[in-house]
């Protein structure tokens, strides 16, 4: 099923995949990661002024890892501000995504958070380091396969 906003990027030529809706009916689009950037900022232009929240998840072990936005339109006189769901999928062996901190700076510490767990780096970020690992910390802790070696719980160490 198709919606406002992806029928208006087809109408623009530009590449996607419609996921549908989610259960508050914000349509849901799928974007590779080379496109990213450029849609990014025409959605911008397009009155996506927002970036409500970015956030990104291990699809499952050894497979693809995803970066979600969640964008807003915000407009004098609009009783019910547009939203949209952008899902960027990254194959783990290399997760690059076009960073969009220069497009909507609240970005930063997301993707951070989003590097810092996940190991997706995002292209072009101007700090993007750890913000809540230590930086001699090895791994990326939300990773669906990810072991931590010589592991203590609390209570073992007394």
């Amino acid at each position: 099923m198709q919606g406002h906003l992806s029928a208006w990027l087809v109408k623009h030529g530009l590449v996607h995949r419609s996921l549908g809706f989610d259960y508050q009916g914000v349509e849901t689009l799928q974007i590779k990661s080379e496109d990213w950037h450029s849609i990014a900022v025409i959605l911008y232009v397009y009155g996506y002024n927002y970036l409500h929240s970015q956030c990104a998840y291990d699809v499952a072990p050894g497979r693809l890892l995803a970066s979600v936005y969640h964008l807003t339109r915000i407009e004098y006189g609009m009783d019910q501000p547009e939203e949209v769901c952008i899902k960027v999928f990254v194959r783990r062996g290399n997760p690059r995504i076009p960073s969009i901190f220069w497009v909507w700076k609240s970005a930063d510490f997301q993707e951070r958070e989003s590097y810092d767990m996940l190991g997706i780096s995002y292209d072009n970020h101007p700090c993007l380091k750890r913000i809540l690992m230590s930086e001699i910390w090895i791994g990326w802790p939300l990773r669906k396969d990810y072991i931590v070696s010589n592991f203590y719980e609390i209570q073992d160490a007394y």
